[in-house]
């Protein structure tokens, strides 16, 4: 077991060693053998005790996680490999390398986000965190478009993204542009409709982390929209599923930007409602206004009508165009890692 403890010494325990050869899945994926296994051990020990006073300090104040202690192992089994596996598919392509990530609510998209970007800059690799979020259109334009379509109650669905800044954006990337503007949207602003805050400046772009609740997610075959998974329940249910899925459409270029997906996919869809109630619950107890339950239970159910996970993801986590699924378990924990 890695601990706090286990850090002080000078060089890993040899069961690390021992169970990094022993995971058949994640030695696979890692890259792992029984030649290269001490080796890779090493460095990735090396590099846990460098990261390890900033990561520290990254959980206290940006994550809001005080025991931190408890996701030394993740760190160790899953976002250094992981980080390092990145750097390295950075260097075979020698150009900025485009990760995308796919996860719904609660599934840990920022966190693993952030700490990747962590351990990245630690190997000397300027990395963007972008999320489809900063990609919505401007408040005034998703006003014009929600008199276009009331069905568009809030922000997030398809047709909701200015796709093509996002497209412009990658692009500059790609090419190496030495500055990029990379806009950035704050939720808070129209009393929680929120908006386009600012563009942030960039530079020397070398890996961009590509996250949100449908990055990478494809059109599927509209006969399925005949017999669909609750909520989809009724003929206008079924109506804004098969828009939703047509305007998926619009997005294929940016996702052809991608040079990798990755899928934070829950043991059980349904565990994002659970995980949304307990967010908000938490919140109240603070004392800040939060939704109810039956709120909650509305809110995400929009959003499986418009892209149900069941339609969606399970296909999408089965097909060439994902590298790589972490598997959350109802803790938040992962569970296991396929490809």
């Amino acid at each position: 077991m890695l601990t706090e403890i286990s850090l002080a010494d000078e060089t890993p325990q040899q069961n690390l060693i021992l169970n990094a050869i022993a995971n058949d899945f994640q030695a696979k994926i890692f890259g792992i053998t029984p030649e290269n296994v001490t080796e890779i051990i090493h460095e990735r020990w090396r590099l846990l005790k460098s990261i390890y006073p900033a990561f520290k300090e990254l959980c206290e104040t940006s994550l809001q996680i005080q025991q931190y202690s408890a996701i030394l192992p993740t760190l160790w089994d899953l976002w250094l490999p992981l980080a390092m596996q990145i750097a390295s598919k950075h260097q075979e392509i020698q150009r900025p390398f485009i990760q995308g990530i796919l996860g719904g609510q609660g599934t840990g998209k920022t966190t693993t986000c952030k700490i990747l970007k962590l351990i990245l800059s630690h190997l000397e690799y300027c990395t963007l965190n972008l999320s489809l979020d900063d990609l919505y259109k401007t408040y005034q334009a998703r006003l014009i478009l929600q008199q276009q379509d009331p069905r568009l109650i809030w922000r997030g669905p398809p047709g909701t993204h200015d796709v093509d800044l996002g497209i412009n954006l990658l692009d500059n990337i790609l090419q190496r542009q030495n500055i990029v503007r990379v806009p950035r949207f704050d939720k808070s602003l129209h009393f929680g409709n929120g908006d386009r805050a600012f563009f942030e400046t960039v530079e020397n772009i070398d890996i961009v982390l590509f996250e949100g609740w449908f990055v990478g997610v494809k059109p599927i075959n509209s006969v399925v929209f005949n017999n669909p998974p609750p909520p989809i329940m009724t003929a206008d249910d079924k109506a804004f599923a098969r828009d939703m899925n047509d305007k998926l459409h619009d997005y294929l270029p940016l996702w052809q930007r991608l040079d990798s997906l990755i899928v934070l996919n829950p043991t059980d869809y349904r565990l994002s409602l659970e995980w949304r109630k307990q967010a908000e619950h938490q919140m109240k107890a603070s004392g800040k206004p939060g939704m109810t339950d039956l709120q909650i239970e509305e809110f995400v159910h929009y959003f499986w009508k418009a892209l149900h996970p069941e339609l969606f993801i399970k296909p999408l986590i089965n097909s060439p165009s994902v590298d790589l699924v972490i598997e959350i378990n109802p803790n938040h924990s992962f569970r296991t890692v396929d490809s």
